[in-house]
């Protein structure tokens, strides 16, 4: 049996109350095919709390040795006035860059039951299945130089979007492989109209498609691609965009799928090791309230079967599980509408996941 070691990081709020259903429905579905041993850390807020730091040395190095990181949501209101150096994110970005997961992949889904949730038509999500691949260790959110300081008695602030094109090469290599087990067709998303960066990125982008010819690649500007999201979102398979563009577009993707609270997400290495968490964020307003959505989670937990863990049977029959109890007419208080025929259900956390967990195989 194989062998597998996934390092848990709960997180704060929401975050860590959903972790354990996850890791429920995770056994069912994997039971004898791989043997998972997991190791809990404090990270995010939390760890701030207890240590005074978001993430220690330690979860970095168990992080490192892990197969995989499965990690909560992180973040709150109560740590919204510290330092940007000491908040709960800076320990996301600093796992997100010591493990070198640069790329990120967001999956902005329509599960059929759910077309009518979207603020969109019907006709325009129904069916929709959009991969966005975000560059995730490079771009403006790392650059160098950074910060405020005072010239001739005014506050300057200063970020520095810069990328090369080894990063640039390394995920259009992604996106193209990615379209290649799905559609076919990448769009990358750049502002070469008025960034001299973006104009690298398209210029790299474009050698790079030499080695994928089964592939078409399209290019869009990112106000642009913005716009395109809502008005024909179907239109797109792959995005591949950098970090901060990719950062903006990915929430805008989310919510054509109706709630942020069914949306997970995937950082990948190129060991393909990774860090797998929900979209969500940790909405202490109803944190051990047993009403939040767990399926982000759970499918958070399922991208991380099939991409690090190997175990694909296990990542379908999670899905398929998913799916299953949404046409079932079950609902969290976030997907639950008004229904004057009765066709839905609203349920609690622990309902939900457990539905799920009778719905595998």
């Amino acid at each position: 049996m194989a062998s597998k070691k996934i390092l848990v990081l709960p997180g704060d709020g929401i975050g860590a109350e959903l972790m354990p259903h996850a890791l429920q429905v995770m056994r069912a579905a994997v039971g004898d095919q791989a043997d998972i041993e997991y190791e809990e850390h404090d990270f995010g807020g939390i760890a701030i709390d207890k240590y005074g730091t978001s993430m220690r040395n330690e979860t970095l190095e168990k992080a490192r040795s892990a197969d995989a990181v499965l990690l909560g949501a992180v973040g709150g209101p109560k740590w919204d006035d510290l330092p940007v150096d000491q908040k709960p994110e800076k320990g996301l970005l600093g796992l997100r860059s010591g493990l070198e997961c640069y790329a990120n992949l967001r999956p902005a889904m329509t599960f059929a039951p759910l077309a009518n949730a979207s603020s969109l038509k019907h006709d325009l999500v129904s069916g929709l299945d959009i991969l966005i691949v975000r560059e995730l260790v490079g771009g403006i959110y790392f650059g160098e130089p950074r910060g405020v300081e005072v010239e001739n008695n005014v506050r300057v602030g200063r970020n520095t979007l810069v990328y090369d094109e080894t990063e640039i090469s390394r995920i259009a290599k992604t996106a193209f492989q990615l379209a290649q087990k799905r559609n076919g067709k990448v769009c990358s998303v750049d502002k070469a109209n008025v960034l001299e960066v973006t104009q690298l990125w398209r210029d790299v982008v474009i050698e790079t498609h030499a080695d994928y010819p089964d592939v078409e690649l399209s290019h869009m500007y990112v106000d642009n691609a913005a716009m395109q999201l809502v008005r024909q979102p179907k239109q797109f398979d792959v995005i591949v965009t950098g970090n901060m563009f990719g950062d903006i577009l990915s929430d805008v993707a989310a919510m054509l799928t109706g709630s942020l609270g069914m949306l997970p997400s995937a950082s990948l290495n190129d060991r393909n090791q990774g860090i797998y968490e929900p979209v969500h964020g940790t909405a202490p307003d109803i944190a051990g309230l047993n009403i939040a959505n767990p399926l982000a989670m759970i499918l958070s937990m399922a991208m991380m079967l099939r991409f690090s863990l190997g175990l694909e049977q296990a990542a379908d029959e999670v899905e398929a599980a998913v799916n299953k109890v949404l046409g079932q007419g079950l609902r969290t208080r976030d997907i639950h509408q008004d229904d004057p025929q009765n066709s839905t259900r609203l349920v609690s956390t622990d309902e939900m996941s457990a539905a799920v967990i009778d719905s595998l195989g």
